[in-house]
């Protein structure tokens, strides 16, 4: 079985510790804006440091939200759209989410200084609610019934996130929305998708040390996040991609014309590997500090096929190393 990391109070200290310091580089060098908040909040063994984060719960689930934070005076509150917040103590809530899926945007006020954080909490519709592979007309497929080598980071999803016209624009962390990590196959709306909040920090994270390194973006252009079993089998790929359980995704850096493919981020005039393997390189960087042990998971390097797509790097949240391509 791969552990699940959860972060010590000495962990969480050297991670927001190292993602200020990205911050703080980047902000100036590019007019990056990190979307960091003045305080942390805790909810599903995650920790975020940023303004506005997704959190996907079923139904009547109920998690702990702490805010991180032990600055004397501080007194924090919390605004709820759905669910009941029932209070713990000055900095803890106890959170049952709606009984109905959907968005239910939280918001936790600091009422000691003009500050927030957003979380935007997505009620999924429950597996149980696939019939014949398919939810509502959408084509989801089917998950293997054996985990493989019995890791539950294997098992089928608990549920899966509804989206809609109305809720796909919406912000799941400072830099990526809904709509980025849908799947790409046909068919109209309501879609759904499967993902991870640890993904989303991982992106975050990456984006933040991309833009201390001195390559500028906003965001990453996914080229391809949650895969339905259903969908991945029609392309051909292997059955326990970590793409149909919602942990990965395929990026490059897009910020130059002409889009839709990775910026010649080596300026030697030609967009190939090589480009890939500076975003490549950048996120390997992390990997030996023990601040980023929660995040570790796949990473792997695909080289361009002329006519048909551009470089990309590869990444996912699987618990555990694994390397290709490089």
């Amino acid at each position: 079985m791969t552990p699940i990391y959860i972060l010590s109070n000495i962990a969480v200290l050297l991670f927001l510790s190292q993602i200020t310091a990205f911050s703080s580089y980047s902000s100036d060098a590019n007019s990056f804006y990190a979307g960091h908040a003045g305080f942390p909040v805790k909810f599903k063994n995650e920790t975020s440091p940023y303004n506005v984060i997704g959190v996907f719960l079923l139904p009547g689930e109920s998690i702990t939200i702490e805010v991180l934070d032990r600055t004397p005076g501080t007194r924090f509150t919390i605004s709820t759209s759905g669910g009941i917040a029932e209070r713990i103590d000055n900095q803890r809530w106890n959170f049952t989410a709606e009984n109905i899926p959907g968005l239910y945007p939280a918001i936790i006020y600091n009422l000691s200084r003009t500050d927030s954080v957003t979380l935007n909490v997505f009620v999924m519709v429950p597996r149980s609610e696939k019939k014949n592979g398919a939810i509502n007309g959408y084509r989801i497929g089917q998950y293997p019934t054996i985990p493989l080598r019995g890791r539950k980071e294997y098992n089928p999803p608990r549920g899966f996130i509804e989206v809609t016209p109305e809720n796909e624009n919406t912000f799941i962390s400072p830099h990526f929305q809904l709509k980025q990590f849908l799947c790409k196959q046909a068919g109209d709306y309501p879609k759904y998708v499967v993902l991870h909040e640890r993904l989303l920090l991982k992106l975050q994270i990456i984006l933040e040390r991309v833009n201390a390194k001195g390559y500028y973006a906003n965001t990453f252009h996914i080229m391809s996040g949650y895969r339905t079993p259903y969908y991945n089998r029609a392309i051909g790929n292997v059955q326990y991609s970590r793409h149909v359980y919602g942990d990965a995704a395929d990026i490059y850096i897009d910020m130059r014309s002409p889009h839709g493919m990775m910026d010649d981020l080596n300026g030697d005039g030609k967009i190939d590997h090589r480009d890939a393997a500076i975003l490549y390189d950048i996120i390997d960087e992390l990997y030996p500090q023990s601040w980023y042990k929660p995040f570790l998971g796949g990473l792997g390097l695909y080289k361009e096929r002329p006519g048909v797509r551009g470089p990309f790097v590869h990444v996912d949240a699987r618990g555990n190393r694994a390397r290709w391509g490089r």
